[in-house]
């Protein structure tokens, strides 16, 4: 797959479609690599008429890994969260948010439909609030604005998603890949076991697991919602609601 420089770093990406169709971009969450959006998707929005690009945030799957950054002190930093100081990070979900336009930058691409998931959504909100023209549209799937009043994820599969493999041996991080599948799965959109081991082993294969690239990561997430200013995008919003048993990492 291509890599192309924006924002300070190497961004690994692929593209399905044409060049000139309108772009659609897809921003994947915490530890997943680009292949977490599934290929059967990007080609069917393809033959759609859109271009479809999905790619690896920073400290995930072949972009760049910011090894020259110490991963942050968990517990300095949550001292500082419940002081309700911002504490320092080593990026934020801003830098992320500037990641997907520096991309849309190296494609030569003006505006984009934008679309995340989880974290992913945090940051294509942040896309469209930081660089309003960028955006055709935004679509932010199981995510949130951080809002403290909102009401939380489930308990159970933040734990499953956040927890760490047992190992970093194959078997574990395959086995801790197929948790966290079963974890965000819906009973309305069943994954077979070998599905979802096949699935695993690709993403464990795909790249070398970054115990503290992950813990970077992890952090500007962590400290959303540590803000003093709100921020709000401005447009037109159409609301979709998602049956109960669709609601997984966020409300």
């Amino acid at each position: 797959m291509p890599q192309v420089r924006a924002n300070g770093i190497d961004v690994e990406y692929e593209s399905f479609g044409r060049d000139g169709d309108p772009l659609i971009l897809l921003i994947m969450g915490f530890a997943a690599q680009l292949i977490s959006w599934p290929e059967a998707l990007c080609q069917g929005l393809a033959a759609k008429g859109f271009r479809v690009v999905r790619f690896d945030n920073r400290d995930i799957g072949k972009s760049t890994h910011l090894k020259d950054l110490p991963p942050p002190d968990a517990r300095a930093l949550m001292a500082e969260v419940m002081a309700g100081n911002r504490p320092d990070v080593p990026y934020t979900l801003d830098d992320m948010a500037d990641d997907a336009v520096g991309l849309m930058d190296a494609l030569g691409v003006e505006r984009a439909h934008i679309v995340g998931a989880s974290m992913g959504g945090m940051i294509a909100q942040l896309v469209a609030i930081n660089h309003p023209a960028r955006a055709k549209s935004l679509i932010s799937i199981m995510s949130t604005t951080g809002r403290r009043d909102l009401p939380p994820g489930d308990r159970e599969t933040l734990s499953v998603l956040f927890r760490p493999p047992k190992s970093e041996s194959r078997d574990d991080l395959i086995d801790a890949s197929i948790l966290v599948q079963k974890a965000l799965s819906s009973p309305g959109f069943p994954t077979n076991e070998a599905e979802m081991r096949a699935i695993a082993e690709r993403r464990t294969d795909r790249a070398p697991f970054d115990a503290a690239g992950l813990a970077r990561q992890k952090w500007p997430e962590e400290l959303r919602a540590v803000d003093e200013f709100p921020r709000t995008a401005s447009g037109k919003v159409q609301k979709f609601v998602l049956r109960d048993e669709l609601r997984r990492a966020a409300p």
